[in-house]
């Protein structure tokens, strides 16, 4: 099992929630409404690039529209091997979770 830092797992449960629709701009915006803090673009590419090196998540350009000035989007897309890190971390979060009482953090 290779161990997903807590950025990298809200960026790879990101992009599985946003589908085809997977690029820099909503990702940040879906990213800051899951954890409930504001993300910088740095904040998700740094995540996006080891995501990718490590083979979690792939990426590949769109056609260019005139709406962007001509410019392509990156669209990311999680890859098998990421379904299977984001299926772990939950099994792992399960497990811990599963022996402790009733909690409460008031």
């Amino acid at each position: 099992m290779k161990f997903l830092s807590r950025p990298e797992e809200i960026i790879l449960f990101t992009i599985l929630k946003l589908k085809e629709d997977a690029y820099c701009v909503p990702i940040r915006e879906k990213a800051s409404v899951i954890s409930g803090k504001e993300w910088s673009f740095g904040a998700v590419y740094v995540p996006l690039h080891r995501l990718e090196k490590k083979g979690f998540v792939k990426s590949s350009f769109d056609d260019p529209t005139p709406i962007r000035g001509g410019r392509s989007r990156r669209i990311y897309k999680i890859t098998a091997a990421g379904m299977k890190a984001l299926a772990e971390v939950r099994e792992l979060q399960e497990n811990m979770w599963a022996e402790i009482p009733e909690f409460s953090h008031e």
